[in-house]
């Protein structure tokens, strides 16, 4: 039996009277003023969320319960002879703050192995999907489908609900889904883009392994699926993603129907397609540039033209980062251990030792260094996974971690239903004085 659940009981029980503590004696307490054009402008950089599963650090990168990513990588325990963590460790990681035993990770393992099976409804749903349908939307459909698994539901249904033990039901439900999608991920992929040739899985595998088996792509893509999902998992809470998961589950929405929405909205361009749409400007860049790795100076002369052109150089700069974010680097530093002279690789290191400088130059830029995004789809490319729109499928499953962590806090704190007021836009301009 896993020590996750007893370990998290524990937690929330030692976290719900700082909430209580900060409600009643310092509500009125200030952390932010809203302009006017936050309030237009998508609320950007209004502190009104709260999470403990990840913060975003300007310079450090986003932290993973208090861990920068490399103390993440070197901290968690490691299936043997690999050199990227346990998956399921890692979401142990984020339900309670504690680096797990190797031990107590391999009990997650064991837990998401018992609850993995995939619904035959589920399979029967997507396989009377059209095959031209989107990948996200069937990713979507599929855990939108499985909602009558839902503990938390019945248990609301049935009259069993209490604010303080909900938690558990959230809790049953993440896990669940958790140790479902890779492989619903994975039947997906092989249904819409291998010929219908679904890969029974390998249960003597982890996470990571299980889900590269199922994909059909050889060792050491088990080693990307790790680090992927990892660096894919929670960014804060005010991404489109977790924003809206959290939201749909304050309404007490069981994490079936908020995984679902925060899902939709990863699908949208401006979240989870800027990996594809990297890749493809990258591709392009290459082919303009005659199809082989340019020199120095060409690059250079490239970059200095498509920025005259008034273009951007895609999965370069952040709203909040600055400096490289550490999920590229740690993109990076598996490049350079396994696939050193792979052109699109060696492209995407010449743009970060030249685009940087130019960027800075051009003084336009608050942040002239590449994110995840610069690098990830690359990798993808390599190990043959060439269906660009399949990609947001692998961040989704990894953005699965951190927002299921979420919404389980959410329930043990209480938290509730969202409900910011609006105002109109004439009473913006009497606040500005023009009415």
């Amino acid at each position: 039996m896993s020590t996750l659940k007893d370990v998290l009981a524990k937690k929330i029980d030692e976290h719900r009277p700082r909430t209580v503590k900060l409600l009643k004696e310092h509500g009125d307490v200030k952390i932010s003023d809203v302009t006017i054009s936050q309030a237009i402008g998508g609320m950007r950089g209004v502190k009104s969320l709260v999470t403990d599963i990840s913060y975003l650090d300007p310079y450090e990168g986003i932290r993973f319960r208090g861990y920068t990513i490399p103390e993440v990588m070197e901290k968690l325990p490691k299936p043997e002879g690999k050199d990227y963590p346990y998956v399921e460790g890692f979401f142990y990681l984020l339900l309670t703050g504690d680096i797990p035993t190797k031990e107590q990770a391999e009990e997650v393992v064991e837990e998401f192995r018992k609850r993995s099976q995939i619904p035959q409804y589920v399979i029967d749903i997507l396989r009377t999907m059209p095959r031209d349908s989107h990948p996200m939307t069937m990713f979507s459909s599929a855990i939108l489908a499985m909602q009558r698994e839902s503990v938390f539901a019945r248990n609301y249904k049935e009259g069993k609900f209490n604010k303080f033990t909900c938690w558990e039901d959230m809790y049953e439900d993440a896990m669940n889904l958790m140790a479902k999608l890779p492989h619903i991920g994975a039947y997906i992929y092989r249904m819409k883009y291998k010929g219908d040739t679904p890969i029974e899985p390998d249960f003597s595998l982890d996470l990571g392994g299980n889900f590269a088996h199922m994909m059909g792509i050889e060792p050491p893509y088990d080693e990307v699926a790790r680090m992927y999902f990892i660096l894919h998992s929670d960014h804060e809470s005010g991404n489109v993603s977790a924003h809206t998961t959290h939201l749909v589950a304050s309404a007490l929405s069981d994490a079936y129907y908020s995984l679902s929405a925060g899902i939709d909205g990863l699908a949208g361009p401006l979240h989870g397609l800027a990996n594809q749409e990297v890749l493809g400007w990258i591709q392009n860049f290459m082919d303009q540039l005659g199809g082989e790795v340019p020199t120095k100076e060409q690059l250079q002369k490239a970059v200095w033209d498509t920025l005259n052109s008034g273009q951007v150089i895609p999965g370069y700069g952040h709203a909040v980062l600055r400096k490289t974010d550490p999920r590229y680097t740690s993109q990076r530093e598996y490049c350079q251990k396994h696939l050193p002279d792979y052109p699109l690789f060696k492209l995407v290191s010449m743009l970060y030792d030249v685009v940087p400088d130019i960027l800075r130059e051009q003084g336009k830029a608050k942040n002239p260094w590449p994110n995840v995004d610069a690098h990830s789809g690359v990798i993808q490319w390599y190990y043959g996974l060439v269906e660009y729109d399949f990609y947001t499928v692998l961040f989704g499953i990894g953005r699965a971690l951190g927002v299921l962590a979420n919404i389980t806090w959410d329930r043990a704190l209480g938290y509730p239903i969202e409900r910011p007021k609006s105002v109109t836009t004439d009473m913006l301009e009497e606040a500005a004085g023009i009415k």
